[in-house]
């Protein structure tokens, strides 16, 4: 089926060495030989790249000097002709080579598109169109080693395994319903079901183990720093960044609002979300920041809780360690350069079982005891074997969590002896669950829901 020609700057705006423009659809060629001024596109070969000029067709007008890469389908990311027009990377000469294209008969693609067409001419699975907005949003190795796996096929290989075991499995139950004459049938079937519908969902169950982890890589633990005013909740951040971030003094209060900075802790990403010092203050602008400051202890996976080692452990201490009750806490008792004034063993009973680290941030003494205490929080110090297939996206984990539910039905069914067919039907629909994590069931409206969240030209 014919489709539009799109285009879309794939590289970002701003100056730079080069800039992309891409083309992708039945005229890709025909409009990239009206504007390029060198080799015929038509006659060179697929996967080379040209150098000559980009030229207004109308008025002959050079508008940029230009490598031209030539792609043929199918043996391309969309599995249609692409072109991608290599040009100087600064603002004005990019735009003026898509002007360009867009009059010659390109349309301006969508958020996602080419992803979305590569997904829709087979080149490519949901989950591994997906996992292209994943490497791209990685902020650590690890982060961006789940997303190329999944972008490899390791995911969709499991499911599309287990999909097939299910589908056999209600093919048996189909048959054995329709042939009934043999008196064993019946328990033969039931024990099929019983042993398909068990392997399949410790399968299930077992992805869904990493479904933590692979979430934490994929979206970063929030973790927000809090404590009484000058206790060095922003040199934390500073020595974790590895930049100064925040302002720091020796004035309480100094940090008014609430800072986010994404870092790198052993290959995991935390956001971490510096707070105003909470405590009952009269100024009203530092008031909002304490507020907010509640509002992300609130919504927050780690809670940093740094203690000032040189002063006594006071209520304001006690109230911010009940106010993070339930939650992963790692307490920091810092300062511990200057005489210590902290009782450490009641730090450590008001912590319970909570890591207690302490720190000198302004000798940067403790960070590396904080970053394995981090570690050893989510992920008891390591990361799991490379070989396990991790699932990260929210999507994936609900549906998987909802195809295990239905395999819990399929079970409970068979146990209450309910009749093949109802047991059928709970099966089918676990079938059907997994089929919407690689876009074998789902609706249009989905599909476009998730590329709209693409970045404009991927």
């Amino acid at each position: 089926m014919e489709q539009d020609t799109i285009t879309a700057i794939s590289t970002p705006i701003g100056e730079g060495a080069i800039a992309i423009v891409r083309l992708s659809g039945d005229e890709a060629f025909a409009i990239a030989n009206r504007v390029f001024q060198g080799k015929d596109i038509y006659e060179v070969d697929s996967h080379t790249i040209h150098y000559g000029n980009v030229v207004d067709s109308k008025t002959n007008e050079l508008v940029e000097e230009v490598m031209m890469t030539v792609m043929r389908a199918p043996k391309t990311f969309t599995r249609e002709d692409i072109i991608e027009i290599n040009c100087h990377g600064g603002m004005v000469s990019v735009n003026r080579v898509l002007q360009l294209v867009l009059r010659e008969g390109a349309r301006l693609a969508e958020p996602g598109e080419f992803t979305k067409r590569a997904f829709l001419n087979g080149r490519i699975d949901l989950s591994q169109a997906e996992a292209v907005m994943d490497l791209i949003r990685a902020k650590t190795d690890k982060a961006m080693n789940v997303a190329l796996k999944q972008m490899d096929g390791r995911l969709s290989g499991l499911i599309r395994q287990l999909r097939q075991e299910l589908i056999e499995t209600v093919a048996h139950v189909e048959v054995n319903i329709d042939y009934p004459e043999y008196d064993d049938v019946e328990e033969m079937t039931h024990e099929v079901l019983v042993e398909k519908a068990t392997h399949v969902k410790k399968e299930v169950q077992k992805i869904l183990q990493t479904a933590k982890q692979g979430k934490i890589l994929r979206e970063g633990i929030a973790t927000a720093i809090i404590g009484r005013p000058n206790v060095g909740k922003s040199s934390l951040l500073n020595k974790l960044a590895h930049e100064n971030k925040a302002i720091v003094t020796e004035v309480p209060g100094t940090t008014r609002d609430v800072i986010e900075e994404y870092v790198n802790v052993r290959g995991v990403p935390l956001r971490l979300i510096d707070t105003a010092g909470i405590r009952e203050t009269e100024d009203i602008v530092e008031k909002i920041g304490v507020d907010r400051s509640r509002q992300a202890l609130k919504d927050a996976d780690l809670i940093l809780l740094v203690l000032n080692g040189n002063e006594e452990f006071t209520k304001e201490d006690a109230a911010l360690f009940e106010a993070a009750e339930g939650m992963d806490v790692i307490a920091l008792v810092n300062k511990t350069d200057l005489d210590q004034q902290i009782d450490m063993n009641q730090v450590k009973h008001v912590a319970g079982g909570s890591p207690v680290v302490t720190t000198s941030l302004l000798q940067e003494e403790g960070i590396d005891e904080l970053e394995e205490a981090i570690a050893n929080t989510f992920f008891e110090g390591e990361l799991e074997s490379a070989d396990l297939t991790y699932v990260s996206n929210v999507r994936h984990i609900q549906l998987l969590e909802q195809a295990e539910s239905a395999l819990d039905d399929a079970l409970n069914g068979i146990e209450m002896d309910m009749p093949l067919d109802l047991v059928q039907i709970d099966i089918t629909r676990s079938w059907e669950l997994l089929g919407e994590i690689i876009g074998d069931n789902v609706h249009e409206s989905l599909i476009d829901q998730l590329f709209s969240q693409f970045c404009l030209g991927k």
